[in-house]
């Protein structure tokens, strides 16, 4: 009998973009963070049933996936699809926008085989390049349709005064093209409060998301933002808040208590930097967690001038939560999956009948050990496998001190004698 029977999640905030009807999957075998060993069914992009290994037998599709801890898929809050992957570029990176629909792609499927099913990407707009970058992203989006969900956040550089008046209509533009959430570096403004009631203002209007980069080095300031985004009934998210590491304990400690009482969520970037954070660091993330505040662990820059060695990994994100801030493994990888999309707006995701079919089976026993050793993968979204990453570990044989080909796995079979 299945352990568990269909029933409809409690967050009804389900995707609504469409995609293709996957058939009916069902993955064997597999091992749960509870350490149960489970079969799990999935069809038409959700969760049917999760049975005790052998038992659910409907015909069909099947994949193995004994020696594989089974898990929500990971999600991205944070990424910079249009700079991504010009780190290494000569000069200035191409604003052609060809040239940033197929880096866009290209990270993107990067970090879907890292098991991010879900990225959000904050897109420059304004200036001179004015919405080609983000009609660049929402092709590249296009194109990703049925392999992962990429949605961009419109970011203005300056809103208020005379150089921002255009910014401002051009933001209200960007929501109308497809841009899912609005956000921008106040920070960078000559009038930061002026720029966050503009943000909050079009949001207001159109009933989206607010996403803002902040340093967070200012209390006065994030004070009068959370006083702000309080009244909001849209989900408000900033980060990465590397500043508020930097303050005093109790200043700290009084601006997260703000941010808790108002909602708002903060993405971190344990991996490093991103476009527009003028500082590095983690944010204090055992601070904001304790104060009540939900804090999201994203990826940041991939590969660009902010962070040449960018990886784009969730679990990497998760891993660097558990060895540098002391995170239990569990609430580590929640930052990365549960929270993430929440600070998203996506529908929960659990490896329970009537859940999104959004999962990461990951080759180990644990969840520590999928942190620390996490290189063979297989992703599903929308009930379907989408990547796969398999590694192979090679050792040189011993006994014949290696050759000059590739070493064998493992010691060859005995032909006699001790």
């Amino acid at each position: 009998m299945p352990d568990s029977q269909p029933r409809r999640p409690d967050d009804h905030a389900a995707d609504t973009t469409g995609g293709p009807e996957s058939p009916a999957l069902t993955l064997c075998g597999a091992r749960l963070a509870d350490g149960r060993v489970v079969d799990v069914r999935v069809c038409g992009g959700r969760i049917e049933a999760v049975g005790t290994a052998g038992s659910l037998t409907a015909p069909g599709a099947r994949l193995d996936l004994r020696g594989h801890l089974l898990l929500p898929a990971p999600a991205e809050p944070h990424t910079h699809s249009d700079t991504a992957l010009t780190a290494d570029i000569d000069g200035p990176a191409s604003q052609h926008p060809e040239d940033i629909q197929r880096r866009a792609t290209e990270a993107a499927l990067l970090q879907l085989g890292h098991g991010a099913t879900a990225l959000r990407s904050h897109v420059r707009i304004g200036d001179v390049q004015g919405l080609a970058a983000l009609e660049a992203v929402l092709q590249a989006r296009r194109s990703l349709r049925g392999l992962a969900d990429l949605t961009p956040v419109a970011v203005p550089r300056l809103l208020t005064g005379v150089a921002g008046a255009g910014n401002l209509a051009m933001l209200r533009d960007a929501v109308k093209m497809g841009a899912a959430a609005v956000g921008g570096c106040p920070d960078l403004d000559p009038d930061p409060s002026g720029y966050v009631e503009a943000v909050l203002e079009v949001a207001a209007e159109h009933g989206c998301p607010v996403d803002l980069h902040t340093d967070g080095d200012d209390p006065v300031r994030l004070a009068r933002f959370a006083a702000l985004a309080g009244g909001m009934r849209q989900r408000v998210t900033i980060g990465p808040c590397a500043g508020l590491s930097r303050l005093p304990r109790e200043a700290a400690a009084g601006v997260a208590a703000r941010l808790a009482a108002s909602g708002v969520g903060v993405v971190c970037l344990p991996q490093g930097s991103c476009c527009g954070a003028e500082h590095r660091g983690p944010a204090p993330v055992r601070l904001l967690r304790e104060a009540g505040v939900r804090v999201a662990a994203g990826s940041g820059a991939l590969r660009d001038l902010a962070n040449p060695v960018g990886r784009g990994d969730p679990l990497e994100a998760a891993f660097l939560l558990a060895s540098q801030d002391g995170l239990r493994p569990g609430d580590a990888y929640a930052a990365v999956s549960a929270e993430a999309r929440h600070a998203m707006g996506l529908p929960e995701v659990r490896v329970e009948a009537g859940f999104p079919a959004e999962l990461l089976a990951v080759r180990g026993e644990g969840l520590a050990g999928a942190l620390s050793l996490a290189y063979s993968r297989i992703v599903v979204h929308r009930g379907r496998v989408v990547a796969r990453t398999s590694a192979v570990r090679e050792y040189c044989d011993s006994e014949t001190g290696g050759g000059p080909g590739l070493p064998r796995q493992g010691r060859p079979e005995s032909t006699g004698g001790p």
